[in-house]
């Protein structure tokens, strides 16, 4: 039996920025290249003049292509959403909440809680970074599969923990 091999998320966040108009191919590579590699902390959020939006930019750049790559792969009725939202902290740990509306008025169900210092979210090569991402990405679609499915929501733990440290 052959291993899952992780999809390149870099190739596919670079796209993802490009086809929904956020930048031209050539941008969003340099971008992503500039904000996922090198040192840690990541100066480009340290020194700029809007740490706030840009750190609120770099999280949504990161997980939203996740999130779609998930409903690509799980089912979804008509009437429903998911939304990503982030609580930005410059000294500690942010959050990122991936929460599902299911439409018709029905609660909603909290799909990710990661935490995240988004100036230490660089990576030592694309390996480690893929790693990092395809983690999400599964535990966003393992957990939309649940509630789509009617099942028990799964259990947020590995998230929770983080969100303690």
């Amino acid at each position: 039996m052959m291993a899952h091999r992780p999809r390149n998320w870099i190739a596919y966040l670079c796209e993802h920025l490009a086809s929904s108009g956020m930048m031209p191919t050539w941008d969003a590579a340099t971008y992503l290249t500039d904000n996922l590699f090198g040192d840690k902390p990541n100066p480009r959020l340290l020194r700029t003049a809007s740490p706030y939006e840009d750190t609120t930019h770099l999280l949504h750049r990161l997980y939203q292509p996740l999130v779609e790559a998930a409903t690509r792969d799980v089912s979804l009725p008509a009437a429903s959403m998911i939304h990503v939202f982030t609580d930005v902290s410059l000294t500690g740990n942010s959050a990122v909440l991936v929460v599902y509306f299911p439409g018709q008025n029905r609660p909603h169900q909290l799909l990710l809680l990661d935490a995240a210092k988004a100036w230490e979210l660089v990576f030592e090569n694309s390996e480690t970074f893929n790693a990092w991402a395809e983690e999400r990405y599964s535990w966003i679609k393992t957990s939309l599969a649940s509630v789509t499915s009617g099942a028990a929501t799964p259990a947020l733990l590995p998230a929770l923990e983080a969100v303690k440290n």
